[in-house]
């Protein structure tokens, strides 16, 4: 049985305003599907089809997003009239997924807000990841090196893209342009977790419990948090430049993160 997917779905996107002004960022479309959506076909590709979304700011346009999303995903017919129907098309297309949508409050910082679907996780392994982020890390292979290790948590440690293009020289002669090429700098957090329930403990409700700052810190210190050392590539869309990026690579069929078919 593969555990269930967490993703923060709450924080403002303050550096990605001309987006999320109006709605939450993991809306924030990469071609036209909104990004977590990509990251949500990431998890299904590896057989996780059950997710809990922690909603916060701007929340009901994720749940207006899910609740048409059959709507918005098909062809339509509609029979006006006394006999007011509507038919859907190609619907064999829709993804087999439990959804469910939490309010886990517009100001709670990370920490709180996984603390406040702790009802909804009932098993003793679950996923979580940030509503921003993608990767082709294989979840299988991650999944089995948390269940091996038998600790309480497992961070996906990326090596970041860098902010600037990388020109490779012979003399004076440019041989390569890459954009955004991965780093060979130190391992950051890439998000992709696996925790075991335990992870509980050391979370609060209130407001101002944070994950990284805090929680995290614990763990580590504890000994309880291992790393999955991911050499693929990754991306977090964190500015406007990252949006245009992400949706070229897309629109390129370009896109690394792109495991299904």
């Amino acid at each position: 049985m593969n555990p269930k997917v967490v993703i923060f779905c709450g924080g403002l996107g303050t550096r990605l305003r001309e987006e999320t002004e109006f709605k939450p960022k993991p809306m924030v479309e990469i071609g036209s599907k909104p990004i977590l959506w990509h990251i949500m076909k990431i998890y299904n590709h590896y057989g996780c089809s059950d997710f809990v979304l922690c909603l916060g700011y701007k929340g009901e346009v994720i749940k207006d997003y899910f609740l048409n999303y059959e709507f918005l995903n098909s062809d339509l017919t509609i029979k006006l009239g006394n006999k007011k129907a509507t038919i859907l098309h190609n619907t064999s297309n829709h993804d087999d997924w439990s959804v469910t949508m939490a309010d886990t409050g517009d100001k709670a910082l990370k920490g709180a807000r996984l603390k406040r679907i702790q009802k909804y996780i009932t098993e003793d392994v679950f996923m979580l990841t940030y509503g921003d982020g993608v990767a082709n890390v294989n979840i299988q292979k991650l999944l089995a090196f948390h269940n091996k290790h038998g600790k309480i948590g497992t961070v996906t440690g990326v090596r970041p893209p860098s902010l600037f293009g990388e020109l490779v020289l012979e003399g004076d002669r440019a041989l390569q342009f890459s954009e955004k090429p991965q780093t060979s700098a130190g391992l950051i957090n890439g998000g992709f977790f696996v925790f075991n329930r335990k992870i509980f403990d050391y979370l609060s409700d209130d407001d101002n419990c944070d994950f990284e700052r805090g929680p995290l810190e614990a763990l580590t210190a504890a000994g309880e948090l291992m790393v999955y050392v991911h050499d693929g590539l990754w991306a977090c869309m964190d500015t406007y430049r990252d949006v245009e990026y992400l949706t070229r690579l897309w629109q390129n069929n370009q896109a690394f993160w792109k495991v299904w078919e």
